[in-house]
């Protein structure tokens, strides 16, 4: 699943598309904190509550992003990332 979001996050040019791969690699990542944090310590509960915290950081991280892409997009009327140099104000 990580490999996947990299590969879409190496290939993509749309803004969006790249945000979605990110949260396709942190999600993968979380997933590797409970399933190590099972396997290793079955009695602790560590990774949940850290990937429960990741989780909050990524929604937040998330929504940010979107603001930023939307007022990109109303002032450029364009989210590809190869743009960027026409983006500047």
């Amino acid at each position: 699943m990580f490999c996947c979001g990299v590969y879409g996050f190496i290939t993509r040019r749309n803004m969006i598309a790249i945000l979605i791969s990110l949260e396709l690699m942190l999600n993968a990542v979380d997933i590797n904190f409970v399933v190590f944090n099972r396997f290793l310590y079955p009695e602790a509960m560590e990774g949940m509550f850290f990937t429960l915290f990741a989780i909050a950081i990524a929604a937040a991280e998330t929504a940010l992003a979107i603001a930023i892409i939307i007022n990109l997009f109303r002032v450029a009327k364009n989210i590809d990332v190869e743009d960027v140099n026409d983006m500047k104000f």
